[in-house]
């Protein structure tokens, strides 16, 4: 009797190695995949574009180079041809009625494409910066409102005289400005 009851001990702690040792690995697969496509860990700015970034965010100097590729991450995830279900396009996701005001022909192509990011990135910098003059009498931190009028319109910042109160409003300043603080060039 006491010899079936080590067995089945035995068999049960063996059973709950075996979970114990799957469970780890599935973690740390899913660490490695969330890293690898920048889902956790500092983001992660592509050779191809951090000349790019940096030129850019010298057109608005109030908004540093950290936050701006933090930004694009956030926007895009760097991808120059994203869409979204709102109408956003490119790598800075401008809605092509803003784009008409405000997208620039940055590498002088003679061309003002939302697609090119050499356009397109250079565009976001200045937007910011027109942004920033367009809420700087509104209450709070000048630079999440800033970051709040990009995702929502500078109109809805005034409105509410700050951060917005839209959960992806809310969570895109924070995320961004988080995200600045581990940028990897």
């Amino acid at each position: 009797m006491a010899l079936v009851r080590a067995s089945h001990r035995l068999r049960s702690l063996l059973v709950i190695a075996v979970v114990v040792i799957c469970s780890i690995a599935a973690v740390t697969w899913a660490l490695d995949a969330a890293k690898k496509y920048g889902l956790i860990g500092p983001v992660q700015v592509p050779s191809q574009y951090r000349a790019l970034v940096l030129s850019a965010a010298e057109r608005c100097p109030a908004i540093p180079a950290d936050i701006l590729a933090a930004q694009i991450a956030a926007e895009s995830s760097w991808d120059p041809l994203a869409q979204s279900s709102a109408g956003a396009q490119g790598i800075a996701q401008f809605m092509p009625a803003v784009w008409a005001q405000a997208g620039i022909d940055a590498n002088g192509d003679g061309k003002t494409d939302i697609w090119d990011p050499h356009d397109a990135i250079p565009s976001a910098a200045l937007f910011n910066c027109h942004n920033r003059k367009l809420v700087k009498s509104v209450s709070g931190n000048r630079l999440k409102n800033t970051l709040a009028a990009y995702n929502a319109g500078y109109g809805a910042v005034r409105r509410y005289d700050g951060i917005p109160p839209y959960p992806e409003t809310q969570n895109y300043v924070e995320r961004v400005l988080e995200d600045s603080k581990s940028i990897s060039w």
